[in-house]
This record gives structure tokens, sequence and C-alpha cells, in this order.
């Protein structure tokens, strides 16, 4: 296959540095620019992030050479990139409008941001699940006014832990639902040595995460209706959101009911065997096994499971009766991998698999 020419929005940032690590030897992409601010632009990669490098793994030499571009400057950035990656810090409107200007300068974007998540003609990706929404694609390129250009997003991290353990199960009329994540600092852009606050504190507040973590699935799990994605009306989703003194990776507690309640061995069996479009297509980055469920009582758990088929597979748990709901459970997913970065990568491989891209 034919590779493409990449850019990150926000490349400086940890989401774009994680962005970084999984792109610059990609199969179907091609590392071609580097995105930020204004105050980092004209500097070297190398210059612009020294002493804020975050990743495990060392800048290569490529990369810290790299001229980093300015990100308001769209048409200086143009002719390097072939679509691009979004991952900025910056209010809401003002993502959103970055992002459909650069969809209007015929530049595909793949956002990690929240910001064109509730937009009706803009998929909201997890490839496992909802791969058929990518048809709105061509009612907002209408809308738009464009041939090439348009904006597709991932979903919030918190919902990528539990979402995907609930899909198989929602044959069986999924009623309500009562979730708390448990969320490591990376969510928030963020180490220990950064938020030290964090250090053996718990905070039981992330703004705007609940709600996230309440609407979004609904339009992951919506239909696709005249051009837009209509959301799903049910399930009831209640969730408390709170972030944890763990680095990577966020935990869910789930409580569900059903309209018919299967038995746990049915469930168990439904996870097992479910298979999504990414593994039928064998993504670079899909998991070889996207649900994983361990009978251990002490699992999953953050450190030990997090990185789980690289980061991008789902871990779940504690499947037994609850005394309110029908049966509860724990799930895991790594929030800067499958959450983040890896999610958006995940979604771009879909969209070039699908001819979005070129």
């Amino acid at each position: 296959m034919k590779k493409i020419r990449a850019g990150i929005i926000g490349a400086t940032g940890m989401v774009g540095q994680r962005f970084i690590t999984l792109i610059e030897n990609h199969p179907y992409f091609e590392l071609s620019a580097l995105i930020a601010s204004p105050s980092s632009a004209g500097k070297t990669y190398g210059e612009a992030v020294k002493g804020r490098w975050m990743m495990k793994t060392p800048i290569s030499e490529r990369i810290a050479n790299m001229v980093v571009l300015n990100a308001e400057d769209i048409e200086s950035v143009k002719p390097h990139v072939d679509f691009v990656f979004c991952a900025v810090n910056m209010a809401k409107d003002a993502t959103k409008a970055l992002e459909e200007a650069y969809a209007k300068a015929e530049i595909p974007v793949v956002s990690n941001n929240s910001a064109n998540r509730g937009t009706p003609d803009v998929p909201m990706l997890i490839p496992e699940i909802n791969y058929a929404h990518t048809a709105v694609i061509e009612a907002q390129k209408e809308r738009l006014g464009t041939k090439k250009g348009f904006i597709s997003v991932k979903p919030n991290c918190s919902i990528q832990s539990y979402v995907p353990a609930l899909e198989p199960l929602r044959k069986y009329g999924i009623k309500a639902v009562n979730v708390t994540t448990f969320q490591a600092i990376s969510g928030a852009g963020k180490n220990f040595d950064t938020w030290p606050e964090m250090v053996d504190n718990v905070i039981p507040f992330i703004g705007g995460e609940e709600e996230k973590s309440e609407k979004e699935p609904l339009k992951v799990w919506g239909t696709v209706e005249n051009g837009v994605i209509v959301n799903a009306e049910t399930p009831v989703i209640s969730a408390q959101c709170i972030r944890v003194p763990a680095s990577d990776g966020h935990l869910a507690a789930v409580s569900v009911s059903f309209e018919n309640k299967p038995s746990i061995e049915e469930i168990k069996a439904d996870w097992a065997n479910y298979v999504g479009e990414a593994q039928r297509l064998e993504l670079p980055h899909a998991p070889e096994k996207f649900l994983t469920y361990f009978e251990e009582d002490n699992r999953p758990q953050t450190r030990l499971d997090r990185d789980l088929y690289g980061g991008m597979g789902i871990s779940i748990g504690r499947l037994r009766e609850d005394t309110i709901f029908d049966y509860k459970f724990v799930c895991l997913s790594h929030n800067t991998l499958r959450g983040a970065a890896g999610g958006a990568v995940l979604g771009a491989e879909l969209l070039y698999r699908q001819g979005y891209l070129y």
C-alpha cells in the first residue's frame, strides 16, 4: 500500500507526543509535519519539547530535527500533509473552528479533541463497534463544501473502558448502566512530576467528564439516517468520574440491567467470541483480541493489564450478580493508547482502508 503523509497538530503536548511514537514507523502513514502553536513554530521539535518530553522512548534524531510548523498558518502546512491528527489544548470553540478550517482547506482531520464529537455528521469512531458511521462523511463534505476535507473524531477516553464490554451485550436490551471510572493522571496531560498534588490523593471530580461519559455512548450506538448520526435513546447511563494516582489506565466499575437477562456463561461467551471490524481488516493497531476476560478475582489491575495488546486491548473481570442491577463487572483500558492517540490512529487506519484519506 502507498504511504500517505500525516501531520500532528498539537505535537508538543502529551497526546501529540504519543501520536509521534505511534506513527513514526507506521505502515500506512509517513510522519511528515509537526504542527503547534506560534510559540513553538520555527523551532526544531527537540527545542520545542526540551524538558517536556513525557514518553518512555527517546526522541529520534529525525523527529528532534524537524522544524515545527505554525498551526494557524494552514497554507504553509498544506503542502506537507495529506491529512492531520489533531490534539490541541485549546478552548472548545477555537478547536472546532481550527479543525473546520483545516477540513475546508481539503485536509482531512482525525481528532482526539471533544469539540466536534457532538456534530451530527462527524463520525465518532470506535472501529470495532461503529465502523459504518463513516458513511456520514459524504454528507459532511457536502455541508463543508469540500471534495476531500472532513473531520472524524474518537470518543472520550473514559467510555472506551466500558462501552466495548457492553457492545456484545446490547442484543439483550440494555436498560440502565451505572458506571464509576477511576482515571489516570495522564488523562489530564500530566505526570506525577508535573502534578505532585495527585500523589497519595484522589479527586472526585473531572470537569465535563461525567456528561461525556453519559452522552457519548449514545452517539457511538446511534444510527446513520439522512446523512447524520441519530443518537440511540437507550440505555440510561449514570456516571461518576474520579481522578486517581495512577500514571496510565482508566478503570471502570460497571453495573448493568437488561430487558432480557442473559446468564453469566452467555455474557462470557459473548465477550470471548466478539470480533470487530478492526480485527477483520487486521488494522495495524488493532489488538489481536478486542475483549479479554480475566477469571482471577483481583484482575484486571491498572498496572498489570493496561498494556494488553500494546495498550489497545480491553480487559474485563469480576463479573457477578448485582443486588440492584442484574450484573456488575470491572473494565480497564489504556487511556493514552486505546483512549486517546492510539484510538485516533486506529480510526485513521480504518478511514485509510475505506478510502477516505487519499
